[in-house]
């Protein structure tokens, strides 16, 4: 067996960052930045008004009050996408919308809420100083301001500075294209009753889901059966169409793992015995460049294999630099025993936290490699390192699912 990092350190190795492309901006939610983006206009781009209620000067409100209002003429509106007719003048009011631009010679803006209409006029109930509600040009984003760099991770704020900016399009370190197989004779889809020995597949439609849940692009490579032309003309596919591929089964030790006599004849693989559990086998290596990830066929033993290894990587290649999950401490609400063996447990766990903002994490349900139900239902994986486990109140290391 070989040591979890030692695993990944090989995985690692052979898996580059992907080349940058240009994308539209509405498609670049969670991508990683591979340019730096500098304002080539002010944000907003002109004066306008963050309220609604009337553009003065305001010098014309001195002494104002709710006993002493001050009448001003109302001489035009100014709706949000419109501008003024004209200046304003000494002694004025212009009726104004949210957002909408300061006419030239008004310095405040009064909120309707401190005015009263007075027929053609409007009675001024509050002094207001100079620059009242005002957002100037250039308030958010000065033009020719550096605002985003390289390696920032794009969220929705960002996607709408770029709109604000007129930007249609971006340069991203693209999703990579993951291609996901099962194979295996005793798999089957849909609700036909099951014939002896047979089992549903549920790893293909678990791992394209964990495939698009870490922003990658899933790609369907189909239930493969035990044949081993079968398997190479889906593994071609596969290289050929996408950018790393992920097989499920086949992998192990046993003389019907059709995947590992196909890889094995077809290129340079590492096939490997993680000394962890579940999912102590794992297969990586590249195919005509592309890497390709043969994960064990037990369901909770391929979803704990993606996230040790495949999803960390595959995240790289995105340029994404928080490619591990986040570990946190969490105190044992139970007994997390497992005996000496070598190997790094990874068990199934739900965090809560406390009405003291502590972690505390319990078993998800049974802890074999077959019981997807307790992974289903668990936010978390424990770990254990070679030993007798954890008691109740331990504090316990865990690889938290946010």
């Amino acid at each position: 067996m070989i040591a979890l990092e030692e695993a990944q350190a090989k995985v690692n190795r052979d898996l580059a960052v992907l080349p940058p492309a240009d994308i539209p901006v509405s498609e670049a939610l969670g991508m990683v930045l591979a340019e730096t983006v500098a304002a080539d206009e002010a944000i907003p781009p002109f004066a306008n008004t963050a309220m609604d209620g009337f553009a003065v000067r305001a010098a014309d409100t001195a002494g104002a009050s709710k006993e002493s209002p001050i009448a001003l003429p109302v001489v035009a509106t100014i709706a949000a996408g419109s501008v003024a007719p004209r200046p304003l003048a000494a002694g004025e009011a212009m009726r104004i919308m949210t957002g909408a631009p300061v006419p030239e010679g008004a310095d405040a803006i009064i909120m309707v809420e401190l005015t009263k209409p007075a027929g053609f006029d409007v009675d001024i109930m509050a002094e207001v100083p100079a620059g009242n509600h005002i957002r100037p040009a250039g308030d958010d984003i000065a033009k020719g301001a550096e605002i985003l760099h390289p390696g920032t991770i794009l969220g929705p704020g960002h996607l709408g500075v770029l709109a604000s900016l007129g930007r249609m399009a971006v340069r991203v370190y693209r999703r990579p294209r993951v291609g996901v197989m099962s194979t295996g004779d005793e798999l089957v889809e849909g609700p036909e009753p099951l014939q002896p020995g047979q089992i549903r597949d549920s790893n293909r439609v678990t791992l394209l889901s964990l495939a698009k849940e870490a922003g990658f692009e899933p790609v369907d490579l189909g239930l493969i059966r035990d044949d081993e032309k079968a398997i190479e003309r889906a593994l071609r596919t596969g290289v050929a169409t996408c950018d790393a591929v992920i097989t499920s089964g086949g992998v192990s030790m046993g003389d019907f793992d059709y995947v590992k006599a196909v890889l094995t004849r077809l290129g340079e693989f590492s096939w490997m015995q993680v000394a962890i559990k579940p999912a102590k086998p794992l297969v990586f290596g590249l195919l005509d460049e592309t890497p390709v990830f043969g994960l064990p066929g037990n369901p909770v033993s391929s979803m704990v294999s993606f996230e040790l290894f495949a999803r960390p990587g595959l995240r790289r290649m995105m340029g994404r630099l928080d490619a591990e999950r986040p570990r946190i401490q969490a105190i044992a609400d139970e007994p997390m025993k497992r005996h000496r063996d070598g190997k790094t447990h990874f068990s199934r766990v739900f965090v809560t936290e406390d009405e003291s903002g502590r972690r505390r994490a319990r078993l998800s349900g049974g802890q074999g490699s077959h019981q997807l139900m307790a992974m289903a239902t668990a936010n978390g994986l424990a770990i254990l390192p070679n030993g007798e486990g954890v008691d109740a109140g331990d504090t316990v290391e865990v690889i938290y699912f946010e």
